[in-house]
């Protein structure tokens, strides 16, 4: 049996179609899911619904799956390696970057990255548990999400399933804050095993899924941030010293970026002249479009997608003993580019989230995700509130599914809007009718 297209769950008879590929499947499997539907209900930067021009998670996802896809191909066209098939998580198949990257933010509940820090502290102050969106991820495709025959969810490959997985661990592991919940890892871990994956090393196919999510992370969102008018292009907003001075301090405080070499740099002094190249590029552009920013903005965006993702490629790592993605030149790792886009990062995180009035919202799902945990903590009311075909589930595997896990599954899983629907019906003097369908 092929290792890559090995599923936890043997195939029903009748349920599939001989004439099509397994990747092929997957891909079907994932988007006609409940779960990949309701990305579009789900906030990227600004909230869902905010407007019909800024993404949601789930444009941010096909984004992410094209720049991830047509990347594969190009690396596997480059390097001979990869078509010698040396392991099986040594290889690059464009379809398998596309499905793992429309899956990547499956787990990521509503509001946003506050909706993940509000069920994290709640679980981890009253239960002693953790919720983490990778983590989440998981739990959809492995368990939550359901086919007909499949006591592993929508029961993956495992190519898929390890192209998903960037942060290969137990999530149980003392310390740590990113991997797999213990549940989901004991898979996960078998297909590690079966595949000989070096402890701690994630799949090339996975590795180029992450780089490619970053690619669309400082780029896109700051497209979307100058269309709000939240990144003015212009020189006071770009030479002003508080700007320079929150990126710094978000550099400086981000521990999971210490690879890039800060230490090798002045950091402010970098800062300042990436933000001074984006504007003057901006200006340079501005004009060639006949001085009409959306088709700037469309253009910026477009050229800096390519020279990122022009720039992706494979060496070695001597110190796992294993391969790395990352951005290269001349066959060393570039840690301009890469220090680069996480000043591209930043810049979108200290305009966007940092804004006063997308804290103000912040706030508000805050208070909401918190009133509805409330309500539905305590089993003898929750059961009460909660949908019968999710009690009925939670009953079918209660000895598997900790009640507060259950209500964690339940919240995550809303969109935007209908957390606060539901709010609403909770909390609001007066909201719609009770023949509404849920």
């Amino acid at each position: 049996m092929d290792l890559r297209k090995l599923r936890l769950d043997e195939p029903v008879a009748g349920t599939y179609s001989e004439e099509r590929d397994e990747y092929e499947r997957d891909y079907a499997r994932l988007i006609q899911s409940p779960a990949f539907r309701r990305l579009q209900g789900k906030s990227q930067v600004f909230g869902a619904g905010s407007g019909d021009y800024y993404r949601t998670r789930l444009t941010h996802s096909i984004e992410v799956s094209q720049i991830a896809r047509e990347t594969a191909r190009r690396l596997g066209e480059h390097y001979a390696f990869l078509r010698r098939k040396e392991h099986p998580g040594l290889m690059m198949d464009p379809a398998v970057v596309e499905c793992a990257s429309l899956a990547h933010d499956l787990g990521h509940p509503p509001f946003g990255h506050k909706g993940e820090e509000v069920l994290d502290r709640l679980l981890a102050e009253e239960h002693g548990l953790a919720y983490e969106g990778n983590a989440q991820n998981f739990r959809l495709l492995m368990f939550l999400e359901k086919r007909a025959g499949s006591g592993s969810g929508l029961d993956l490959t495992a190519a898929v399933l390890l192209g998903i997985n960037k942060y290969p661990y137990n999530l149980d592991t003392p310390g740590r804050i990113k991997g797999v919940y213990p549940m989901e890892w004991e898979g996960i871990s078998y297909l590690r095993d079966k595949w000989n994956m070096p402890a701690g090393c994630s799949t090339l196919e996975a590795q180029l899924m992450d780089l490619s999510d970053d690619i669309a992370y400082s780029t896109h969102d700051i497209e979307d941030g100058i269309r709000a008018g939240k990144i003015q292009m212009n020189r006071t907003f770009f030479e002003d010293d508080r700007l320079a001075m929150h990126l710094v301090e978000e550099i400086e405080g981000d521990q999971g970026n210490l690879e890039v070499g800060w230490d090798q740099v002045d950091i402010k002094a970098m800062v300042k002249r990436v933000l001074a190249s984006y504007l003057e590029q901006w200006e340079e552009i501005y004009a060639e479009c006949d001085n009409e920013a959306s088709r700037t903005r469309r253009e910026m965006k477009a050229r800096w997608v390519s020279a990122f993702a022009g720039r992706v490629g494979i060496i070695d790592d001597p110190k796992k003993g294993w391969k790395r993605v990352t951005f290269v030149r001349d066959g060393q790792q570039d840690l301009e580019l890469l220090r680069t886009m996480e000043i591209l990062k930043k810049l979108a995180w200290v305009t966007l989230i940092k804004d006063f009035r997308v804290q103000r919202l912040q706030k508000r799902s805050e208070i909401m995700i918190r009133r509805l945990w409330d309500s539905f903590k305590v089993p003898e009311e929750g059961r009460l509130i909660i949908p019968p075909d999710w009690i009925e589930n939670y009953e079918r595997h209660k000895n598997r599914w900790t009640w507060p896990r259950f209500v964690a599954d339940y919240l995550s899983g809303m969109t935007d809007a209908y957390a606060e629907k539901v709010y609403a019906e909770l909390f609001a003097s007066k909201s719609g009718s009770i023949y509404e369908m849920d």
